[in-house]
C-alpha cells in the first residue's frame, strides 16, 4: 500500500462489516428475483467468495488460478455495470456517483493487472491484494447502500425490465465461452 493509500485510509476508515451487512440486507429487500439488482447482488457475493478463495490459497499455482478467476468475474461484472447501470445512474440524477464508480472500477482493473507482476506468495502481493479487496468492498458498499437503492426506487417497471435484460446481456457477452465460466467456477471449489 502506498503512503498516499495509507493516508487516505487513515482519514476515511472503511465501513464496518456490520455496515456492509446492513447495506446488503437493504439492497436484498429492494431486489426481486430475476431483476437487475438481484443479479448484481449475486455477482457481488461471487466476487467476495472469489476474493476469499485467493486469500485462502496455500500455494502459488492455486493463488494464480483463483486470481485469474477473480479477474474474470470482476471484469464481466464491471463491464455490465459500466455499460448498463452507470448510464442509468446518470440518467436518474446520480451522474457524480456514476463517474466515481467508473473511476473506482478502472482503478481496480489496473491494480489487478499490477498484482499479476508480484510473487503470489509474497508480502507485497498480500498487501496489494488486501488493498484491492478493501477498495472493492467499499465500492460494493456504496452501490448496495445508496446508489443502487436510489436507482431502484426511481425506475419505472419497464426500465427495471430493460436494465435486467441489458445487464445480463452485457455480463454474458464478456463471460462468453464455457471456458471462461468453467475457469471461474473451478477456482471457487
Amino acid at each position: 500500500m502506498s503512503i498516499l493509500d495509507k493516508a487516505i485510509a487513515a482519514i476515511t476508515p472503511p465501513e464496518s462489516d456490520e455496515d456492509r451487512a446492513e447495506a446488503r440486507r437493504k439492497a436484498q429487500a429492494a431486489a426481486t428475483p430475476g431483476d437487475w439488482l438481484s443479479a448484481v447482488l449475486e455477482h457481488h457475493r461471487q466476487i467476495e467468495a472469489t476474493f476469499e478463495t485467493v486469500a485462502q490459497a496455500t500455494d502459488a499455482s492455486a493463488r494464480v488460478a483463483a486470481q485469474k478467476a477473480l479477474g474474470v468475474i470482476l471484469t464481466g461484472h464491471s463491464i455490465a455495470e459500466e455499460v448498463v447501470l452507470y448510464p442509468a445512474l446518470a440518467a436518474h440524477h446520480q451522474a457524480g456517483h456514476a463517474e466515481l464508480a467508473y473511476q473506482e472500477q478502472s482503478a481496480a482493473k489496473m491494480e489487478i493487472g499490477l498484482l499479476e507482476r508480484l510473487d503470489p506468495m509474497s508480502a507485497d502481493y498480500h498487501d496489494k491484494f488486501e488493498h484491492i479487496r478493501g477498495a472493492v468492498l467499499h465500492h460494493v458498499y456504496s452501490e448496495e447502500g445508496t446508489w443502487f437503492l436510489e436507482l431502484q426506487q426511481s425506475l419505472h417497471d419497464d426500465e427495471r425490465t430493460m436494465l435486467a435484460q441489458r445487464y445480463e446481456e452485457e455480463f454474458a457477452r464478456y463471460m462468453g465461452s464455457d471456458n471462461q465460466e468453467n475457469m471461474f467456477f473451478s477456482a471457487q471449489t
